[in-house]
């Protein structure tokens, strides 16, 4: 009798991918380096699993020089959008905190995994998700990887604290009428008769936009700020929420605020606690309490809509009159600096809404603007993914080079004295600050990536749209018909005092998005004018 011989089905093929990282750019110049070392134990653990259909994908997901307190890692990036486009299985790493550090941030990267489907493996923590034990020794190890991290910035934080409680300075930006020497705050006698000259005026006119207008008057100007790291915050003409801040620091009495609590300070203050105090008096009360309020979505034109007289932006308001609310758009300029600033008044919303929705059916009705949208944005976006991805290959290996590089002089400096030293410091920091931007680099071009990404979505979204706006126009959201119109619309300018409505339509342009390598300036859509110029004269 002979007997039936059976076979085995073949598992179904399970795409693996293995994300590496490490915390600092030392080290990754070597031929050799803890990235490949991860890469290489993972890659063996991925063949041990090959009778269960496990395959090696080529694609690399390799973040040097990130740290895994957050998020914000160009290759991480780069391997949550690939995930959510159903090309990987299974994700492989070394040890757990490779992949974040952050108990928040973990939880919410494996609500991800579970909703895509795929399983989380570390190769020298046996357990996997994939069952309710390998979840809860994920979690635990996590949590004591966040606890390490938190400790390090508690510590840090009751130094600041315990500091500040002493009245000490503990950094951040220099306030006005202050000097930082050796640790300590010391008046400025030049900036501090600018704040002396603020708390005068207010206390006699009691209005901030006077304060404003008056020091702006007399070529007054806020302060000038270099950081530790080189950054210069220039010196500005003075707004209204400055004068406010200034008004409302606590500082300029002689104490020191910390969060909620004030202490008295080291330092000296620049106007007495008398003055101070008046000053507080009459900002409670004009202030009083504000309510926060969610933004309407019912104002379509948000953000595109100009002031012809003054070239500022219309913000929103509403008012409320017999259980009716009435919407208007208001020039900033006017808002912010008076009426004598800008001649434009409000305006009713509603009116110039529909005007600029007429001029959208007209040109959806006259033209062809479904095929138009699509292709250009679609053809711009993959020339520019091109240039970025050659980018996103060969930035690595720059930093790498430059840390190298950087170590070598490092080891330098001990052997040197006198002017040669004085050079090879020098070089360090330049190639410091040349690292720091490339990294910086590495991430605006995978943003930059992600960004191409969703604008594509975005182009196909309002071409299908466009082909039915007349039908489903009346049927769209709030949000999504200023969703739209922002996408059709590139600007709306008005003339109040000549009662006129300028608006344009543009090509969905691509976003705002880094230089090329060459440096060229980006292509945008230059615009399409609704109607040759469209100039509709609103009515009384």
């Amino acid at each position: 009798m002979s007997r039936r011989r059976t076979s085995t089905p073949e598992p179904p093929v399970r795409h693996c991918v293995i994300y590496t990282r490490k915390s600092t750019s030392a080290g990754l110049e070597q031929e050799f380096n803890t990235l490949d070392a991860q890469r290489d134990s993972c890659e063996a653990f991925i063949k041990s699993q090959a009778h269960n259909g496990w395959k090696l994908s080529l694609e690399r997901y390799d973040d040097g020089g990130f740290t895994g307190a957050n998020l914000e890692r160009p290759a991480f990036q780069r391997l949550m959008d690939d995930m959510d486009n159903g090309k990987i299985d299974v994700l492989v790493v070394y040890k757990v905190d490779r992949l974040s550090r952050s108990l928040l941030d973990f939880a919410q990267v494996m609500r991800r995994f579970n909703a895509a489907n795929v399983s989380f493996v570390s190769v020298t923590q046996n357990f996997n998700t994939a069952d309710a034990m390998g979840r809860l020794t994920l979690n635990m190890l996590m949590s004591f990887s966040e606890f390490e991290r938190e400790m390090i910035a508690e510590r840090t934080r009751d130094k600041v604290a315990a500091a500040r409680r002493r009245g000490k300075w503990t950094g951040g930006p220099v306030p006005i009428g202050y000097d930082v020497v050796e640790k300590k705050l010391i008046i400025n006698e030049l900036e501090a008769e600018t704040v002396r000259e603020m708390y005068r005026i207010y206390l006699a006119k009691r209005s901030a936009l006077t304060v404003m207008k008056t020091l702006n008057s007399q070529g007054r100007a806020t302060k000038r700020h270099v950081s530790n790291n080189g950054r210069v915050r220039q010196s500005r003409a003075w707004s209204k929420d400055a004068v406010l801040r200034t008004l409302k620091n606590p500082l300029y009495c002689g104490l020191m605020p910390y969060k909620e609590e004030v202490h008295p300070g080291e330092h000296e203050g620049i106007i007495s606690e008398s003055l101070f105090g008046q000053a507080q008096a009459i900002l409670d009360g004009n202030t009083g309490a504000k309510r926060k309020r969610a933004r309407n979505p019912d104002y379509i034109l948000r953000g595109i809509i100009r002031c012809a007289c003054c070239g500022a932006a219309f913000t929103t308001a509403s008012t409320r009159k017999n259980g009716t609310e009435f919407r208007y758009y208001r020039c900033v300029t006017r808002d912010k600096q008076g009426r004598d600033a800008c001649p434009s008044k409000p305006l009713p919303a509603p009116a110039i809404e529909d005007f600029v929705t007429t001029r959208i059916r007209e040109a959806v009705r006259t033209r062809d603007l479904t095929g138009t949208v699509a292709d250009a944005v679609l053809e711009m976006a993959a020339r520019h993914r091109a240039s970025f991805e050659r980018e996103r290959k060969l930035l690595p290996a720059k930093i790498a080079q430059l840390a190298a590089e950087g170590k070598a002089l490092v080891g330098n400096l001990d052997e040197v004295e006198g002017n040669a030293r004085r050079m090879i410091e020098q070089s360090l920091e330049e190639k410091g600050t040349c690292l720091v931007g490339l990294e910086a680099r590495l991430i605006q071009v995978e943003r930059a990536l992600q960004r191409l990404r969703e604008t594509e979505m975005e182009a196909r979204w309002v071409a299908e749209t466009i082909t039915t706006f007349d039908d489903v126009w009346d049927h769209l959201t709030p949000a999504n018909r200023g969703r739209l119109v922002q996408a059709l619309i590139s600007e709306v300018v008005v003339n109040e005092p000549e009662n006129t409505v300028s608006a344009t339509l543009t090509d969905i342009a691509l976003p705002e998005l880094p230089p090329l390598p060459d440096d060229d300036a980006l292509e945008s859509g230059t615009g399409k004018e609704l109607v040759g110029r469209a100039i509709h004269r609103l009515g009384p």
